[in-house]
C-alpha cells in the first residue's frame, strides 16, 4: 500500500499490525521478502507489532484481511472510535466478502497471490481516496 501512496502522491499514512501477539517484534516471512522483492519492495525493517486502542482513535480506517481478523477488531473496538473497519478486498470490485488468503503454511507461489491480492486492494483504495 505504501509504494501505491508515494506512487500516486497521496498524503495517507499507512501502518500494518496484527489481533494476535504472536509474532510481535519479528521480522516478515522471508517468502514475504522474497515476493516483495521481486516488486521492488524492500520490507526487510518492517516489524510486527498488535493493533491496540489507540489505532481505533489514530486512524479514520482499518482494514481487515479476513473475516477472522474483522471480529477480532471489532471485539477490540474501543468506545467512540474515529477508525471505520472494513474488510479490505470489499473495495476491489468482484471480490467483495472475499478473504486475502494467508500463505503461511504455503508454498512460495501463495505469497506471489497473496501480493496481488493485496495490490489490487491498494489499487482500489488509492482510487478511492484520491478523489
Amino acid at each position: 500500500m505504501r509504494q501505491v501512496v508515494e506512487r500516486d502522491g497521496l498524503q495517507i499514512h499507512v501502518e500494518s499490525a496484527a489481533t494476535a501477539s504472536y509474532h510481535i517484534g519479528k521480522p516478515i516471512d522471508e517468502r514475504s521478502l522474497i515476493v516483495a522483492r521481486k516488486h521492488g519492495v524492500d520490507l526487510s525493517d518492517h516489524r510486527a507489532r498488535r493493533v491496540t486502542p489507540d489505532d481505533f482513535m489514530r486512524f479514520t480506517h482499518i482494514f481487515a484481511v479476513d473475516q477472522g481478523v474483522l471480529m477480532s477488531l471489532r471485539i477490540m473496538v474501543p468506545d467512540g472510535p474515529k477508525a471505520k473497519l472494513e474488510l479490505l478486498l470489499d473495495n476491489v470490485p468482484g471480490r467483495e466478502g472475499d478473504s486475502i488468503a494467508d500463505p503461511f503454511f504455503s508454498e512460495q507461489d501463495a505469497f506471489d497471490i497473496t501480493w496481488a491480492d493485496s495490490m489490487a486492494a491498494a489499487e482500489a483504495l488509492a482510487r478511492r481516496f484520491s478523489k
